[in-house]
């Protein structure tokens, strides 16, 4: 999502921290108006223009996500794992399917595999792509970087209304498969949109990488270290800016992972600049996985024949499924009493984790860098308030 936010008129003044004869301004910077899609409010503490405290509010689109997953069945929840990330509903899917996958012992017919990985890589290229669009709105740049990403995101989105129906809200993954094979022409489709990416992702760094500006505005601010990183539970491409070399899709090798030979890109610094160019090099890493996955791909069943649909009651246990969905790691604890719904269901949402530093990055920092540190996160608050 876009992190621009807006201080309000509320500002008061209290004795520097320091003990000297100045005065902290705190402000309230946001929320953002209720008829957008998350509202997100920040209290800051100024010395100056120099930040010495910033304290994250959120809670105020909270929708009982978890609970109402309690009083419905296991399929009934998938609609509404889409609306925990709108930009990436088919991970959303993907992290549940393979917790009911494991909590019932499905297994998963190799074309659907594919297909999970192809639509899961789709969404990680769209993400990606609108998240350094937005950054660089923030930034204060004109609509160019941010129109160029909408451009590419939306022969994304007609790949998925196609296959799935919807461009967004995709309810696509089932437990033991997926719930669409791909119409006549699909593939062909998705192969000339992947392989016209690379001259998209070269045009896009050519534009931004080395635009003195931008570099100005990133490296070295909003610093996260690979000690408090780890500390914190940061995960995705947070983390690996920081220089952490950890990737679901290697560590866990869900699905068919383990076929792919891709690369898992690392920043040095920790700084929005690195989360930047990690986002750049991951999208040419998930053409390098789509192309794979476009090749290889098999014919056959998308369902597994012995999973019942109606009627499904896994046995009593408990299982937790994670994907390295765009945004880092989301997971999903489930806990069967043998009834039709979960007793049990607890979201890991990487929004929420990934928020809970944006402090310890912003510390130190101009107040004009904040709303830059904040996009550099990349959180949307479907996840956050769950």
């Amino acid at each position: 999502m876009s992190a621009t936010t807006a201080a309000t008129a509320h500002f008061t003044l209290k004795p520097s921290t320091d003990g000297g004869e100045g005065q902290l301004l705190e402000v309230s910077m946001g929320p953002q108006h209720p008829s957008t899609h998350g509202v997100f409010r920040m209290d800051v503490a100024l010395d100056g223009e120099r930040v010495v405290k910033l304290k994250p509010v959120f809670g105020y689109l909270h929708r009982n996500h978890e609970k109402i997953a309690e009083t419905e069945t296991y399929l009934g929840s998938m609609p509404y794992t889409d609306r925990l990330d709108y930009l990436c509903s088919i991970t959303n899917n993907w992290a549940y399917a393979l917790a009911v996958e494991k909590l019932a012992g499905i297994q998963v017919p190799e074309r659907a595999e594919y297909l999970r990985v192809i639509t899961g890589e789709l969404t990680r290229l769209q993400n990606h792509t609108s998240v350094i669009g937005f950054l660089l709105q923030d930034m204060g740049a004109s609509g160019t970087p941010l129109m160029y990403a909408f451009r590419e995101r939306e022969k994304v989105l007609d790949l998925f209304e196609s296959l799935t129906g919807s461009r967004m809200m995709c309810n696509y993954m089932r437990f033991g498969g997926c719930r669409a094979d791909m119409p006549a022409g699909w593939l062909q489709q998705a192969q000339k949109v992947v392989e016209a990416f690379p001259r998209f992702l070269d045009e896009f760094e050519r534009l931004l990488s080395g635009n003195e500006i931008l570099m100005a505005r990133t490296q070295g601010v909003g610093v996260l270290s690979k000690e408090l990183a780890v500390d914190a539970g940061i995960t995705g491409p947070m983390l690996r800016g920081s220089g952490v070399n950890y990737d679901i899709r290697k560590v866990d090798k869900y699905g068919i992972y383990e076929r792919f030979s891709f690369k898992v890109p690392l920043g040095e610094h920790g700084d929005v600049y690195d989360r930047y160019m990690v986002r750049l090099l991951e999208m040419r890493e998930s053409v390098k996985i789509l192309q794979q996955a476009i090749r290889d791909i098999p014919p056959g069943p998308i369902m597994d024949a012995k999973t019942k649909i109606r009627g499904f009651r896994p046995k009593a246990g408990e299982a937790y499924g994670r994907t390295e969905s765009p945004k880092g790691e989301l997971g999903f604890y489930l806990i069967s009493d043998g009834s039709p719904n979960p007793y049990r269901y607890r979201v890991r949402p990487p929004s929420l984790i990934n928020l809970t530093v944006l402090e310890d990055m912003c510390l130190g920092q101009n107040v004009a860098d904040i709303v830059v540190i904040l996009g550099s996160i990349d959180f949307i608050l479907g996840e956050v308030d769950r």
